[in-house]
């Protein structure tokens, strides 16, 4: 959400006979946005920063959508960039709203929809006073639940109010619900499916028929809102989990998806992850490793054992990355190292991050934790394979068959498992096209390990795993 200014520009107009003749034009919020939305469009810059992978599927779907003057709903699983889209469409508001003073409800100084500020136009006309909203002030969000109710979302009498001596049926003794405290603005709802039959049909009522029942009065509330929300596909498209008038009123449904290739996915990681360097130690992710935990994210997109309809989120990649950063920092302040780089012995630690959000679809007790280290071997390999071809590892397997033995792990320095190269010149060639130029014992440890690990998972070496280490061995 963007942040804003304690207080406006002094420079604003303070009455709304300042307002007129400032030449100050009121328009509806969805035309608003969509004089924003052509501006950006016509520059050639994005709707709002932060979101990739959506370039060529769901912002031109957007873009359409805002023209258009639509209310829009986002379907996708979670950990799709669903709500941050809904949050940065504030960007897309003028920075300052004129309002009438005192109002709850962001009430136009020109077409005022209140008892108080129509009352208070009547008293005062051009000397009525105006504020000013700031556009992060017109946004309206609402995690939907089965307990949500009309007062949350439209309103309820105030019982101080009547106590003061107003009847139920004067529209002041109102206390007004999240979607006319948002008029003139965006009002969200996520989750919308799992909002009650009879409460979609008063945000229906409030929303289409301008009008609200309550304690059995009518008020016209006749509101300018985008209305935007987000639901999970397969609860959205299920008979009866929405009614069908309130979904007639979205003008526009987008599908949103997950990142479609890994190099998107790896953009979306370093963007969103924390760096894992502290002081004075130096914690670098080689491109490689980023791409092993990119691809454990969409190999169990992909998996039968994963359950699609919870989804994969990227979340996962992002939390991986962070944790697998994380124990490489421990690993070095351990050994007294300052700079660190993460090696395939510290992707065991990716169990803790992953177990949380991924559902695995198993008959059998405890086999979560296989598949999740199945999806790790799976990842490494793949990744192996995309970055070492035979050649470069040709001499490699022939001095393991001649008896050399390396070993590797988490209780091992980065210099002790760099000096591998020395006893294995063979493996400099597959080394330093994994380290790119830099020859720091870390850079090189790490890509030792991944090239072994890589070579075991080949089945050309074999492997004598432990709890805190490894040894590679030929195979004969």
């Amino acid at each position: 959400m963007t942040t804003h200014p304690s207080a406006p520009p002094s420079t604003l107009p303070g009455t709304l006979g300042e307002l007129r003749a400032s030449g100050w034009v009121s328009m509806p919020v969805k035309e608003e946005i969509r004089r924003n939305a052509v501006t950006k469009i016509e520059a050639g810059e994005p709707l709002f920063e932060g979101v990739q992978g959506y370039e060529r599927t769901v912002m031109p779907q957007l873009e359409n959508a805002l023209l258009a003057g639509h209310d829009v709903i986002f379907l996708g699983e979670r950990g799709q960039a669903k709500t941050r889209m809904i949050r940065s469409l504030v960007h897309l508001l003028d920075e300052w709203m004129p309002i009438v003073a005192g109002s709850e409800i962001n009430d136009d100084p020109y077409a005022p929809v209140s008892r108080h500020a129509r009352d208070l136009l009547a008293e005062h006309r051009d000397a009525t006073p105006i504020t000013w909203v700031h556009r992060s002030d017109r946004f309206g969000e609402k995690l939907a639940t089965p307990d949500t109710s009309i007062a949350d979302l439209i309103g309820e009498v105030d019982p101080i109010k009547v106590a003061e001596g107003r009847y139920l049926s004067d529209e002041l003794t109102l206390h007004y619900g999240l979607v006319p405290r948002t008029n003139r603005g965006i009002f969200a709802i996520n989750e919308i499916p799992d909002l009650a039959e009879r409460i979609q049909v008063g945000l229906l009522n409030v929303l289409e028929e301008r009008d609200v029942q309550v304690r059995g009065y009518k008020i016209r509330l006749p509101l300018d809102v985008l209305l935007v929300a987000s639901a999970n596909p397969e609860d959205y498209t299920n008979r009866g989990r929405i009614i069908t008038p309130l979904k007639d009123r979205f003008g526009s449904q987008i599908r949103t998806h997950y990142p479609l290739d890994v190099d998107t996915e790896v953009s979306i990681m370093r963007q969103e992850a924390r760096p894992a360097s502290v002081g004075e130690v130096t914690v670098t992710i080689p491109e490689y490793m980023e791409h092993v935990v990119a691809t454990f994210s969409q190999l169990a997109r992909a998996s039968s054992q994963v359950n699609q309809r919870s989804g994969v989120s990227v979340r996962l990649s992002v939390s991986n990355l962070e944790v697998l950063g994380a124990n490489a920092l421990r690993r070095g302040l351990r050994a007294g190292e300052h700079t660190v780089v993460p090696r395939v012995s510290d992707l065991d630690a990716l169990a803790a991050s992953s177990g949380g959000k991924i559902e695995i679809e198993t008959l059998d007790e405890g086999r979560d934790g296989h598949v999740l280290e199945h999806l790790v071997k799976s990842a490494v390999l793949t990744v192996y394979r995309e970055r070492i071809t035979p050649d470069l590892v040709r001499e490699v397997l022939g001095a393991f068959e001649e008896g050399n033995v390396a070993h590797t792990g988490e209780d091992v320095a980065s210099a002790e498992v760099a000096r591998i190269v020395e006893q294995v010149p063979g493996l400099r060639p597959a080394v330093q096209a994994l380290t790119k130029g830099d020859e720091s014992p870390a850079a090189v440890a790490a890509a030792v390990e991944f090239v072994l690990e890589g070579l075991h998972l080949s089945k050309r070496l074999n492997k004598d795993a432990s709890t805190t280490g490894a040894t590679y061995r030929g195979r004969s």
